[in-house]
């Protein structure tokens, strides 16, 4: 497989996972022209894409979709109440009703030789989700845009190859930020943005000896930097009670405008 973050953050989200023989995005949220180019940065084009995923509606994740499935007739994936606030987007355009093709939490769907599995996450969107890739046995994750997490998503992102992670703010920055109280309520709320000690404390509970690598990603521009991002996931795991430590592992962060090196596993 081959995984890769074209573009993660705040202000637009679009990712890559593909097989030798089919390839999807994970999301389309910056413009159709830079996603040509962050797959041709990877030896990939877009007329190479079988699907895109949507993990919700929101406009860092769905800016680039309608023109995309338009332009090359890529089928759209995602959960019922995703696929209709996307139809009520006026911004996105009219996708036909032939490329949009529903799927559910917690049910496997085959796109060519990938198994796609969908799992629910707690985001103030119209039924989100995040997804998990799996090819011959090796598996990679999405998993941003999460207020908390619970049992079921840590079930669901066990014995992963590759997992990009949402690290999206720091909680004294946000607190002291410009931010209006109630937008900062709302990103610390349940139904929010997972903190850098959250991402830290999470990624703390799916650690094991198999994992190749894992991507920081959804970075606040407002509320976080990228030192402060790793500098405090990688404490919280080397603080954990678990056997592992933060440099037994290779962790990088996703960038917001250009994409990262390819992890090919």
């Amino acid at each position: 497989m081959k995984f890769c973050s074209i573009a993660s953050g705040s202000s637009g989200n679009c990712i890559y996972a593909g097989s030798a023989a089919t390839s999807v995005l994970i999301d389309a949220g910056i413009s159709g022209r830079r996603i040509e180019q962050g797959l041709s940065g990877i030896d990939q084009a877009i007329t190479d894409i079988d699907g895109i995923l949507v993990t919700h509606e929101h406009s860092d994740h769905i800016k680039g979709i309608g023109v995309l499935a338009r332009k090359y007739g890529i089928p759209v994936y995602g959960t019922p109440g995703t696929l209709h606030a996307l139809k009520e987007n006026t911004s996105v355009g009219k996708i036909p009703d032939d490329l949009l093709t529903e799927i559910r939490a917690g049910e496997m769907t085959e796109i060519g030789d990938l198994a796609v599995m969908p799992f629910a996450i707690s985001h103030d969107a119209a039924e989100p989700v995040g997804y998990r890739i799996s090819h011959n046995g090796k598996s990679a994750a999405v998993a941003t845009d999460m207020g908390c997490y619970d049992n079921e998503l840590i079930d669901r992102l066990k014995d992963l190859d590759v997992l990009l992670l949402e690290s999206n703010h720091d909680v004294h920055m946000l607190q002291a930020g410009r931010y209006p109280y109630y937008l900062k309520r709302r990103i610390m709320s349940d139904k929010g943005h997972l903190s850098n000690e959250s991402a830290g404390q999470l990624l703390s509970l799916l650690l094991h000896d198999g994992i190749r690598q894992v991507c920081l990603g959804h970075l606040s521009r407002e509320n976080n930097y990228e030192a402060l991002a790793y500098e405090t996931v990688c404490s919280e795991v080397t603080l954990s009670d678990t056997p592992y430590r933060a440099g037994d592992f290779h962790i990088t962060i996703a960038h917001r405008d250009r994409p990262e090196e390819p992890v090919i596993f």
